[in-house]
């Protein structure tokens, strides 16, 4: 969405051959889509948490499908079947950033969903049912959607105003530092509440504390890796925006393309999580494979 600037700096401006962003964003498109097909074929997985993974692939999968998109244009401007600044290849551009800008609004708001949703497992876990109802998690995702977009297409339309660009930001801050506090204050607090809940109820087990506390880690990794790969790209916005001509910012911004590619490797590891993390999902994988090949 950004170029980095060069006129001001020394440091080499690194470059990254398109074939290789198209080839991470093919893996991510494949991998998602299998998470997105399991959670179909299987109805064990009809449930508001993995309603919510979907949500978090659907997000991966726009952020591929942003990639291999303007690879593709790339490569197509490059032979002269394309222009670089042709009214349809703005319009592709425009469709592109919109997707890249979806694609982060629904990873940041999906993963909020998933936090509060092993929030009240862990914490509300007799009344989990009918707290969160499969009904409650299809409104809950219409909402995330509509509004994802509508910002989408606000933070487009004033994307080179400095104050667009920081509140895009700070929003990307508030609600990491919303979850990350959220995963605090339930692994802090839910050893104290299951031991309570037992001494309440004898509906609570240990096998239950175990699955929802490895569901609760299954996610607090997921958020780890988004922080890690989606962190650069806003630190390059920032720099773009704020100190554009300082050599120092510069020179970051000369490693743009190492960020798109950690944003697409992100979309890549999440499905792997899922595989290693979850038992139903990593049966269900293997079942598709197994037919598949056979």
């Amino acid at each position: 969405m950004t170029s980095p600037t060069s006129n001001y700096t020394k440091c080499e401006h690194i470059n990254i051959p398109e074939e290789i962003f198209f080839a991470i964003s093919a893996v991510g498109i494949l991998e998602n889509g299998l998470v997105l097909i399991a959670v179909i074929k299987n109805k064990k997985l009809h449930l508001p948490m993995y309603f919510f993974i979907c949500s978090l692939a659907i997000s991966d999968i726009l952020a591929s499908l942003y990639k291999i998109l303007e690879s593709i244009m790339m490569i197509l401007v490059r032979v002269g079947h394309l222009q670089r600044k042709g009214l349809f290849e703005k319009k592709m551009d425009d469709v592109m950033d919109w997707f890249f800008v979806l694609s982060l609004l629904g990873s940041i708001f999906s993963l909020s969903a998933i936090a509060v949703d092993r929030y009240i497992t862990i914490f509300y876990s007799l009344r989990y049912h009918n707290i969160m109802t499969i009904r409650r998690a299809w409104i809950i995702l219409a909402a995330i959607w509509i509004f994802c977009g509508g910002c989408g297409i606000g933070i487009l339309i004033n994307y080179h105003d400095t104050v667009t660009i920081l509140l895009f930001t700070v929003m990307f801050l508030l609600m990491l530092v919303f979850m990350v506090c959220l995963y605090i204050h339930m692994f802090l607090l839910a050893q104290s509440h299951a031991k309570k809940i037992a001494s309440l109820s004898g509906q609570w087990n240990s096998l239950q504390q175990r699955t929802n506390m490895k569901g609760a880690i299954t996610l607090t990794i997921l958020l780890g890796v988004f922080i890690c790969c989606w962190s650069p790209f806003f630190l390059h916005l920032l720099l773009f925006s704020f100190c554009p001509n300082n050599p120092y910012c510069a020179c970051y911004m000369s490693t743009v393309y190492i960020n798109c590619t950690l944003i697409l490797c992100n979309s890549v590891i999440d499905p792997l999580i899922y595989a290693f993390r979850n038992p139903e999902l990593q049966s269900t994988f293997k079942k598709m494979l197994c037919c598949s090949v056979f």
